[in-house]
């Protein structure tokens, strides 16, 4: 099956990394990128065909993401965190989904699902007050996905609220996925209407007011393997586009130390690239199988098995930790280049390494729950 996303995102390529360094330094993504984005469909990959979405098969919503970040590591993430966001709204009772697109099918959403929100029952929902941290791209959206724990019960509930009841703090200045922008979100006594809520336990046994209206299998998966791996591809994408780069760069590169010599002669480079192309290879293939039969369970309408999902998750932060085993080994036999600031391979390792320190990428955490399942324990965990 085509990818026709990607056969429209490969010709922005060069665009996208002709801009690389600006959003690096700018510590944000253009307007340009995001409109190029939007008009190829991208952002709209996992969203129902209803609203206007592609309602695509999300092997190849990972396999643009991985393209786009090849060439920049902070476009891959924003790209794939407010385009994975269309499938959560889906989920969400038809009420909210109309709130969100019924007037722009374009409107993007950002995210911060920490449970740092104070939620007070109200008359009709609740009033949510709280301040997030890490909302990628929340700059370029009209709406919040934001964490909250219900005053009294502790209830976990993911809140859908618009932009005009919270204020963003620029704050994000840090080293790796620097143009992500991933700033603060701040809401003050906001008022969300029980419609716009969804219970974490509820999501995790795959359930969603949303799934009556939208019936198809994408919508059946679950949200620790759609959310998951969309932290992930970017991260594996930023580490395959470095690949590239220092085959490029070291093609035909001549030391000046070690004996001098072509360094594509010396058969301990031959082993380095060896081994971090297998890495690379690996993280990918491990990803399409586990997304595809999981996509392949739901469409059969079967139950995805425990065993399934507790694999994807353990391929998926092993996918992380390949991505950074291979983007070392690049970066410290690229030599005393790979320090040089603006170069490809070095944005790269900062962005791998930043990406890798997302909670959805806590390697003990998912390891721990595999190793359970596969000793017959009980696994709790709303994260699988």
């Amino acid at each position: 099956m085509t990818n026709e996303v990607l056969e429209r995102v490969r010709p922005m390529l060069p665009g996208i990394a002709g801009r690389a360094e600006a959003t690096d330094a700018k510590g944000a993504v253009s307007e340009e990128t995001m409109e190029e984005l939007k008009a190829a469909g991208v952002l709209r990959m996992l969203q129902p065909e209803r609203f206007g979405g592609g309602e695509s098969h999300p092997v190849h919503f990972y396999e643009v993401v991985r393209a786009i970040s090849g060439v920049c590591g902070s476009t891959g993430w924003v790209a794939s965190v407010l385009g994975v966001h269309p499938w959560q709204i889906a989920l969400f009772d038809e009420r909210a989904q109309q709130e969100v697109w019924g007037e722009d099918p374009g409107t993007l959403v950002s995210s911060s699902y920490a449970p740092a929100g104070r939620l007070e029952v109200v008359d009709g929902g609740y009033e949510l007050t709280g301040h997030w941290s890490f909302s990628s791209g929340c700059g370029h959206a009209s709406w919040a996905l934001l964490g909250g724990l219900v005053a009294g019960t502790g209830d976990f509930v993911t809140l859908l609220v618009p932009a005009a009841d919270y204020a963003i703090k620029e704050v994000w200045d840090v080293i790796g996925l620097r143009g992500t922008a991933s700033d603060d979100i701040v809401v003050d006594r906001a008022f969300v209407p029980y419609h716009r809520t969804l219970r974490n336990d509820e999501q995790a046994h795959l359930r969603g007011p949303g799934q009556k209206v939208n019936t198809g299998p994408l919508y059946r998966m679950p949200f620790a393997s759609i959310f998951t791996s969309a932290v992930t591809a970017p991260v594996i994408g930023a580490v395959a586009g470095c690949y590239d780069a220092y085959i490029s760069a070291m093609r035909d590169r001549i030391r000046l130390s070690l004996g001098g010599g072509r360094f594509s002669e010396d058969r301990f480079a031959h082993v380095a690239v060896a081994r971090a192309a297998s890495e690379i290879d690996a993280a990918i293939l491990q990803m399409n199988r586990n997304v595809a039969e999981i996509h392949d369970h739901a469409a059969g309408d079967e139950e995805i098995p425990m065993e399934l999902r507790l694999r994807a998750r353990r391929d998926q932060v092993r996918g992380t930790e390949r991505a950074l085993a291979a983007i070392d080994i690049l970066f410290k036999t690229a030599g005393g280049n790979s320090l040089k600031r603006g170069n490809p391979i070095e944005r790269a390792w900062r962005d791998a390494h930043a990406g890798s320190v997302h909670v959805a990428n806590d390697v003990e955490r998912a390891l721990a729950m595999y190793g359970r399942g596969e000793f017959g324990l009980a696994v709790e965990d709303n994260l699988v």
